[in-house]
C-alpha cells in the first residue's frame, strides 16, 4: 500500500474518544432466501478487529454497507436488520440499527450513540446515489453520509473496485485512513505482484473465462504453473478440439482460449478428466470421463480424481499460491470433490498461500476446511482479480489523496 495511504492506527494515535467515526465495511453476507438467515459471517468477523480497536479506544461508531442488489430504493429481502443482530453477537455489545441510510432514523440513531456504542446504518443501495454513475447525485450523497462522521474508515476490501459515494467520494469529505481489514489485503496482494516466491502456482476456476481473462493475460507471465478448473475449463477444452457435451461454454471465447494455450509455453494445467452429469442437479446421474470424451448429452460438473492428483503434483513444490475459483459445482455433495481436493492440496503445500476472495471462500466454509491453514482468505473476489490485473481500484485511490 502507498505510504501516503494513512492506517487505523494513525488515526487512533490521534484519537478518537467521543469522535463520530464512520466506518464503511462490507458486510454483503449470503441470506437464507426463505428463512432471512445469515448463512456464511465471515465477511462480518473480517471487520470486528477495526470496529473492535474503534469501540475500545471510545469512539462513536457508525458502520455502513451495500447487500446485494436493491436497485436504489428499500427492498425488505436485502435489509441488514439480521446482519446487525450477529454484529451485536459477536461484539458482545448491541448494534443500534438506523431503518434508513441517510433519512430520520439514521440521524436519531446516530445522535443518541454514546462513546463506544456502534450504529449500523441501512443498506446504502436502497439509495440511488450510492451506485450512480452521475458524479453531481452521488456527491449529493457522500455528503449525506459524511455528515455523520468526524473521521473515515474504509475497511470494505470487497468494495474498494467500485465508484461508488461510500467507497470514492465520502474519503474526499473526511479525514480518511484504511482499515485493519484493507491494509491486511493490501500487503497480501503486494506479495504476489511484486517479486513472488517461486515456483509460483495460480490455481483458476469459477464459471466464465469471460470473468477472469484479464487476470490470466496479466498473470501468464509471471506465474510458473496455471492451474484451470471449473465451468471455465470447458472453452479451453473446446479449442483444443474436444467435445464438451451440454456443458457450460463461452463460444465467442474459444479462438481467445486458443490463443492463450498457444503463447502459454506449456503453463497452463487443463483437467484430464472430469465429473460428467446427465443435467443440473444434485441428484442427477454422473460418472468421471476423460476430458476429451464427454459424451455429447452430457455436461461436465466438476475435475475428476486424475485432474485432483495432477494439480496436486503441479502445486506439491509451489512456494506461493493463488486460488480463485471453484473446480465444480461445490454445493451439490456430488460435485465437490474437485474443489475439496485442490483446496486440501492447496493447504499441504510448504507456499504462502492465498484464497482469492468470492466463492472460493465461500466454498472453504462449506466444505469445511480449516480457514487457518491458508495464509490469506481474502473478502474481495473481484477486487483481488482487479488488483493483480494492475488496476486503479477507486476505494484505494481514494484513500491516497
Amino acid at each position: 500500500m502507498s505510504a501516503s495511504i494513512r492506517n487505523l492506527d494513525d488515526l487512533l494515535a490521534e484519537g478518537v474518544s467521543g469522535r463520530r467515526v464512520l466506518v464503511r465495511a462490507d458486510l454483503n453476507v449470503p441470506l437464507d432466501k426463505q428463512t432471512g438467515e445469515i448463512t456464511d459471517d465471515g465477511r462480518i468477523r473480517a471487520v470486528l478487529p477495526t470496529l473492535g480497536a474503534l469501540v475500545q479506544a471510545g469512539a462513536k461508531v457508525v458502520v455502513c454497507s451495500h447487500l446485494g442488489r436493491p436497485k436504489g430504493a428499500p427492498d425488505p429481502q436485502y435489509s441488514l436488520r439480521p446482519v446487525a443482530g450477529r454484529l451485536g453477537e459477536l461484539l458482545d455489545a448491541p448494534v443500534h440499527f438506523a431503518t434508513d441510510t441517510v433519512g430520520e432514523s439514521a440521524r436519531a440513531t446516530v445522535d443518541a450513540l454514546a462513546d463506544g456504542q456502534v450504529a449500523l446504518l441501512e443498506n446504502l443501495r436502497f439509495n440511488k446515489g450510492e451506485t450512480s454513475k452521475d458524479d453531481t447525485e452521488r456527491g449529493a450523497f457522500a455528503d449525506q453520509l459524511a455528515a455523520f462522521g468526524e473521521a473515515y474508515v474504509d475497511d470494505a476490501f470487497g468494495a474498494v473496485h467500485r465508484k461508488h459515494a461510500s467507497v470514492h467520494d465520502v474519503p474526499a469529505r473526511l479525514p480518511h485512513v484504511a482499515g485493519r481489514l484493507v491494509l491486511r489485503e493490501v500487503e497480501v496482494l503486494s506479495r504476489l505482484t511484486g517479486e513472488p516466491e517461486r515456483p509460483y502456482v495460480v490455481v483458476l476456476g469459477g464459471s466464465k473465462v469471460s470473468d477472469k481473462l484479464a487476470v490470466i493475460e496479466a498473470l501468464l507471465p509471471t506465474v510458473d504453473r496455471l492451474l484451470i478448473g471449473g465451468g471455465m475449463c470447458f472453452t479451453f477444452l473446446k479449442a483444443q478440439g474436444h467435445e464438451v457435451g451440454t456443458s457450460l461454454l463461452e463460444e465467442e471465447m474459444v479462438e481467445t482460449c486458443g490463443n492463450l494455450l498457444a503463447r502459454a509455453d506449456g503453463k497452463i494445467l487443463l483437467p484430464v478428466d472430469v465429473v460428467a452429469a446427465d443435467a443440473f442437479a444434485p441428484d442427477a446421474a454422473h460418472d468421471t470421463v476423460p476430458a476429451d470424451g464427454i459424451p455429447s448429452h452430457r455436461l461436465g460438473l466438476d475435475i475428476g480424481p486424475e485432474t485432483v492428483a495432477g494439480f496436486t503434483a503441479a502445486l506439491a513444490g509451489a512456494k506461493t499460491v493463488f486460488w480463485n475459483g471453484p473446480m465444480g459445482v461445490f454445493e451439490m455433495p456430488a460435485f465437490a470433490g474437485g474443489t475439496r481436493g485442490v483446496a486440501e492440496a492447496i493447504t499441504k503445500t510448504d507456499a504462502f498461500t492465498v484464497v482469492g476472495g468470492g466463492d472460493s471462500a465461500a466454498a472453504v466454509r462449506a466444505l469445511g476446511l480449516d480457514e487457518s491453514s491458508f495464509g490469506h482468505i481474502s473478502t474481495g473476489g473481484g477486487a483481488s482479480l482487479e488488483y493483480l490485473e494492475g488496476k486503479t481500484l477507486p476505494g484505494i485511490a481514494a484513500l491516497e489523496n
